[in-house]
């Protein structure tokens, strides 16, 4: 499995990992750290250092209960960040996580070659239309409802097929509008409680039947920390260990905060498959 990114062909038969830079003031893990310019490049360049192949750069928390977020200030926030790392980094290969076509249309524009959308497209009517018009790869997520009221809607009949069932739907509107590159993540946390992703954990090779590559995002979230009862700073060994179960079921993208950790994750499990 390919996907084109700014020309670049980039084969995702072997597992890749998505570093993530929030510029979010209140972000579950890293809000707030990355303030200024220094610090933005010095983390950027740690990843790139460490591996990554796509760094994710987020304006607008997703986290349970987030605080809303003006397309405005989205814009006012992100688009400086993506000038400043292709100005200082160039060949880096910029995933923008937004459900706002405005907003992707900009980044793309600036620069990035890649759109996460938590919402698949259903928390804006023009993003679908607008990934056709850019064409660039595009990560679809599975969530209900809005990060402030997700977790009031994790009520399922059969989580595993309304999850598939809703890819489905979502993937066929996506290629009707001529969008090839599709990436699929179930979406951790997102309008799912605690059980409920360990299951999707556990069934996960079951999405292999998309066809399309699966990112995978656990990094340092609550089933992790909740479960271990520890905190999401101390999270890092229990990301490994889930990371490397996920590798074994088939993910393509690992989306994390550590890079380094994510890339062993994949080597050993890499040597195990030889």
């Amino acid at each position: 499995m390919t996907i084109n990114c700014k020309g670049k062909l980039i084969d995702l038969s072997s597992p890749k990992v998505m570093g993530i830079l929030n510029v979010t003031p209140d972000s579950f893990y890293d809000g707030g750290q990355y303030k200024n310019e220094k610090d933005i490049l010095n983390q950027t360049e740690k990843m790139l250092d460490e591996g990554a192949t796509f760094i994710d750069i987020g304006a607008y928390s997703s986290r349970p209960n987030a605080n809303f977020v003006s397309e405005i200030d989205e814009l006012k926030r992100i688009i400086p960040i993506v000038n400043l790392i292709l100005n200082e980094f160039p060949e880096t290969l910029l995933s923008i996580d937004t459900f706002r076509s405005t907003v992707a249309k900009s980044c793309v524009d600036a620069g990035a070659c890649m759109i996460n959308d938590i919402s698949a497209g259903k928390l804006d009517d023009n993003m679908l239309p607008t990934i056709a018009q850019l064409n660039v790869p595009y990560i679809m997520m599975h969530m209900r409802g809005t990060p402030q009221t997700m977790q009031q809607q994790t009520q399922y009949d059969n989580i595993i097929r309304d999850i598939l069932f809703y890819f489905s739907e979502r993937m066929a509107a996506a290629k009707q509008l001529g969008i090839i590159d599709m990436i699929v993540d179930p979406g951790f946390g997102f309008a799912k409680n605690r059980e409920q992703n360990f299951e999707i954990l556990n069934e996960l090779e079951l999405f292999k039947m998309l066809d399309k590559p699966l990112l995978v995002g656990i990094s340092r979230k609550s089933m992790i920390y909740k479960t271990l009862g520890i905190t999401a700073n101390e999270a890092l060994n229990g990301t490994s260990v889930l990371n490397t179960i996920a590798l074994q079921k088939g993910a393509s993208i690992l989306r994390v905060h550590d890079v380094k950790e994510a890339l062993e994750s994949i080597t050993l499990v890499e040597q195990l498959s030889q």
